[in-house]
């Protein structure tokens, strides 16, 4: 059994009614992980028949907003369908325990709420955290899940992570620039997710701020001369920024093919990819 991959969100910050946030989920190894944990993250879960209550971790690549909105929903969905206390993990880098805390903080009035009116409720939720860095973050001699260090700066730190199982290997990378890191950890993937933004078309908006994203963002041609340096299989392009326009997904391949052989995929949410 390979792995399986679904794109559960690939919009940006800007709302976008047929796109939710960033997120993607892991299928390896009978578990089932999910990466970032973006805007309609659950209904997107929901979607592709799994819930929260199903995940072995939450795995956060980093801290920016857009990638971490819906942790609230997914802690308090996960809580409330447990029929005993049950944990969630939530692995991540350094201040994650940080966004946790206040994330339950923000929750604290619906707990009570919640304990107050429902007498089979005795338990407020519990979430294990688990800060990270570059290096195995779980090996249990079936799943191997490794993570390397990217470059989002000035946002740090930031992290990839890779899934092994049985000789197939999957990379979810979150915002980044090309870096030695991300290099190493996609060495022979046989799929490659990775966030993308069109320079081209960024570069044309009249505001420095989306400008300014261009500069710790990998572009298309980025991202692809990335899996054509490690020698990935497949190239999955996701959170694409700007929103692409109705029908323009064959030009964002195309720009993809111009450094990568392999196969190129335009992520839309709930889009599937397997390993053999």
């Amino acid at each position: 059994m390979g792995v399986e991959v679904v794109l559960l969100g690939t919009g940006s910050p800007l709302p976008d009614p047929a796109r939710a946030g960033p997120s993607t989920l892991v299928r390896v190894g009978g578990r089932t992980f999910v990466v970032d944990v973006g805007r309609g993250v659950c209904m997107r879960m929901a979607a592709a028949g799994v819930l929260p209550l199903m995940c072995e971790a939450v795995l956060l690549t980093h801290l920016h907003s857009d990638h971490v909105c819906d942790l609230g929903d997914v802690v308090t969905t996960h809580w409330v369908m447990s029929q005993a206390p049950t944990p969630l993990e939530v692995i991540g880098p350094r201040r994650t325990g940080e966004v946790v805390a206040g994330v339950l903080a923000s929750l604290a009035p619906d707990i009570a709420y919640r304990l107050a009116h429902h007498a089979d409720l005795t338990w407020d939720p519990r979430v294990d955290v688990a800060e990270v860095g570059p290096g195995i973050v779980r090996d249990d001699g079936t799943v191997l899940i490794t993570a390397a260090a990217t470059d989002h700066r000035p946002v740090e730190p930031t992290l990839a992570y890779r899934f092994e199982h049985e000789g197939s290997a999957v990379v979810v990378a979150g915002d980044t620039l090309p870096c030695p890191g991300l290099d190493e950890l996609c060495r022979g993937a046989d799929i490659y997710v990775q966030t993308v933004l069109r320079d081209d078309l960024v570069s044309l908006i009249p505001m420095p701020r989306f400008r300014d994203t261009i500069d710790y963002h990998s572009t298309v041609d980025q991202a692809a001369q990335t899996a054509a340096k490690a020698g990935v299989g497949t190239l999955v392009l996701t959170h694409q920024v700007p929103s692409p326009a109705p029908g323009s997904a064959d030009e964002w391949v195309e720009v993809a093919r111009r450094h990568f052989d392999g196969t190129v995929i335009f992520g839309e949410d709930l889009t599937q990819i397997s390993t053999p």
